[in-house]
């Protein structure tokens, strides 16, 4: 059985669980404080962060290679485009997502106020870039549920608690985002914690 070491409230722990319920499949998760990391975890991942996770003698860290292990080791649903064309393209949106949204987070949470406040309009504006997408399709990927959906969700779920302010420019993205919330599993993967986020 797989074990994931998922932070309660992090993020990109909370990708990996959306996956396995997507999943549907057989697997265990510890919750981990993200402020007192316990040393089983420390010995697993070298950079003593969530999420990882343990499948017998296999030991992954970094969210976006976990869960392509995942996709491919339990290959319905799909997650990732079977073309390679197409997988290429989904992975370096992935990488986008890492350089161009999340790689802000760190600041919006812990930085000086003037910082935060520059991170949160770059989120805000690259969020507002791709917005129009949504207008003419239902997901990242045109009508199938993707990885790119599964990457996306959890920091379009924490917008007001960022205190990101999206305009009416970027309604479809909001109305993409509700879809997204009210998938079983995106539901079902969430902690307590995560659910105190939204009102």
């Amino acid at each position: 059985m797989m074990t994931l070491y998922s932070g309660t409230i992090d993020p990109f722990s909370q990708r990996c669980r959306i996956v396995l319920f997507e999943k549907g499949m057989d697997f265990q998760v510890i919750d981990v404080d993200v402020f007192n990391i316990p040393e089983d975890l420390a010995v697993i991942n070298p950079y003593s962060k969530v999420p990882a996770l343990v499948e017998r003698d296999l030991i992954l860290y970094e969210a976006n290679i976990i869960n392509e292990y995942i996709d491919e080791r339990f290959p319905h649903p799909q997650l990732m485009p079977p073309d390679p064309v197409m997988r290429a393209r989904a992975r370096l949106f992935l990488h986008r997502f890492e350089n161009e949204l999340y790689c802000h987070i760190d600041a919006i949470e812990h930085a000086a106020q003037k910082v935060a406040d520059k991170a949160r309009m770059t989120v805000r504006d690259n969020l507002t870039q791709i917005a129009p997408v949504f207008a003419k399709q239902k997901y990242m990927l045109g009508d199938e549920f993707s990885m790119l959906d599964v990457a996306i969700a959890p920091l379009l779920w924490r917008l007001d608690h960022y205190g990101i302010q999206l305009g009416k420019e970027a309604a479809p993205l909001m109305k993409y985002a509700e879809r997204l919330f009210s998938r079983p599993a995106y539901i079902e993967a969430m902690t307590p914690a995560e659910k105190a986020m939204r009102k």
